[in-house]
């Protein structure tokens, strides 16, 4: 599972190797959320758990394995892991590529991850780059890693900024302000997105849009102006003798 964020977006891709090059079976962006009720916030940590968890179930759909492995309802930000079920295909098994990110504790490349698994994939992993975990008393708190993917920290700053700096949080989350969303709405929206995804995971391809060639050189000419061309010279040049020889 290839996971990388951009400054604008979030992509997940599961891609096996070979010797021509990675080939990508199926692949989710961050861009898509807007369809799933997500417009703002695309490269948070809550986003990245939507991702990944959009690129689990189109990727068990694609599969037939949709029905078979439903991964992980209810949000609870608790360890889940995928156990193959008896007389049917196993689980779907793949690898975390972080590639150049920092894996420390709290990046979203393991809230990809987190969605993954919730969706159904078969990921090995632990708790212990998920937010909640303390390296000191090495324990996990679940309760804080929910509110991460319910997008709760992000409501929390929101409202420290309504209290302490309104002209901050006007700019700083003016799409938000756009788009209606409140801190106290975030949660909802997060749980609408979760279950439109499991609904509907399945790409829509663009509709292909005609486009109308255009012309920036002259055109061939055809036989008929062609001649035409030639009996124009023919008569200008036949002006200029009379002219001449009447001069």
């Amino acid at each position: 599972m290839i996971v990388r964020v951009t400054n604008r977006d979030i992509i997940c891709q599961i891609a096996y190797a070979r010797i021509e090059g990675d080939m990508i079976v199926c692949a989710a962006y961050a861009h898509e959320l807007p369809k799933y009720g997500v417009k703002v916030g695309l490269t948070n940590y809550a986003a990245a758990y939507c991702t990944g968890l959009l690129l689990a179930r189109r990727l068990l759909n694609k599969f037939g394995l949709d029905k078979i492995y439903e991964g992980q309802v209810e949000v609870t930000g608790d360890e889940y892991n995928v156990e193959s079920v008896d007389g049917k295909p196993g689980a779907f098994t793949c690898y975390l590529d972080a590639g150049l990110a920092r894996t420390t504790t709290g990046n979203k490349v393991f809230g990809a991850l987190k969605g993954a698994v919730d969706g159904g994939l078969s990921i090995p992993h632990s708790t212990k780059r998920f937010p909640g975990y303390d390296s000191e008393s090495k324990e996990f708190n679940a309760e804080v890693h929910r509110k991460h993917i319910m997008g709760q920290n992000v409501a929390d700053y929101m409202r420290y900024l309504m209290e302490e700096d309104e002209d901050a949080y006007k700019k700083q989350f003016s799409q938000y302000i756009k788009n209606n969303v409140t801190p106290d709405g975030m949660e909802e929206m997060y749980k609408k997105a979760h279950t439109a995804i499991r609904d509907n995971p399945v790409h829509e391809k663009k509709p292909k849009r005609e486009v109308k060639k255009k012309r920036w050189n002259c055109s061939k000419m055809s036989l008929a102006q062609k001649k035409d061309r030639v009996a124009q010279k023919k008569a200008s040049f036949l002006r200029a003798q009379e002219h001449a020889a009447d001069s």
